[in-house]
């Protein structure tokens, strides 16, 4: 087929176009098209992660809660192999409760101190790091509590996290202290929810 001069021109500078910048245009597609291929793979691997640490998770929630030793398997398998699950930290936490109610508070310490670190909800986080400091405040490590109850956290559980604070600063008889955060408390929580009816009452108690 031939050309005209013009047509030839085009050619010929696509043709030198080419051989300076063919070399870098592939290695660009191939590198697009290998991370296409990681990222749907990855993204593959995430869902049968998921799904996996979904059943996981309600095979745990069915164990009774005195079954001590299944719950302790089943929470090491999802914090084990699904770490990267939202799944894993709920599961921690439920070891926890259950290791707490069986005495064994070193490692429903460790359980929470795990969730609170690697939960992938901040709610969970949160949830995980208040507890931890309840049992630390009831252990008398006030200072610990303190240290944890200041860690940043999600925002919607500021009046849970006050309303500890106040207790602890009071157990360290820091009644003035205590009752800003008392006071703080009763800005965040629900006007209607339960706690809110006792943290009025701590803080009534201080006058």
């Amino acid at each position: 087929m031939a050309y005209d001069l013009e047509e030839q021109e085009q050619l010929d500078e696509l043709k030198a176009w080419w051989k300076a910048n063919g070399k870098w245009v592939t290695n660009v597609l191939v590198g697009a098209l290998v991370a296409f291929a990681a990222y749907q793979g990855w993204h593959t691997y995430q869902s049968k992660q998921s799904n996996e640490a979904s059943t996981e998770f309600q095979a745990l929630q069915v164990v009774g809660e005195k079954d001590l030793k299944a719950i302790q398997a089943k929470s090491a398998v999802l914090m084990d192999k699904y770490s990267s699950t939202p799944y894993a930290a709920r599961a921690a936490i439920l070891a926890a409760k259950a290791n707490y109610q069986a005495k064994e508070v070193k490692s429903a310490k460790a359980q929470l101190e795990w969730a609170a670190k690697n939960a992938t909800e901040s709610s969970v986080s949160a949830i995980a790091t208040l507890q931890l400091a309840n049992i630390l405040a009831e252990e008398k490590d006030y200072e610990g509590a303190l240290k944890l109850l200041d860690h940043t956290h999600d925002a919607g559980f500021d009046g849970l996290f006050s309303d500890l604070k106040g207790d602890v600063l009071l157990a360290l008889g820091k009644k003035a202290e205590a009752k800003s955060a008392y006071e703080y408390a009763l800005t965040k929580l629900e006007s209607s929810g339960k706690y809110r009816a006792l943290t009025q009452q701590k803080l009534d108690a201080l006058g």
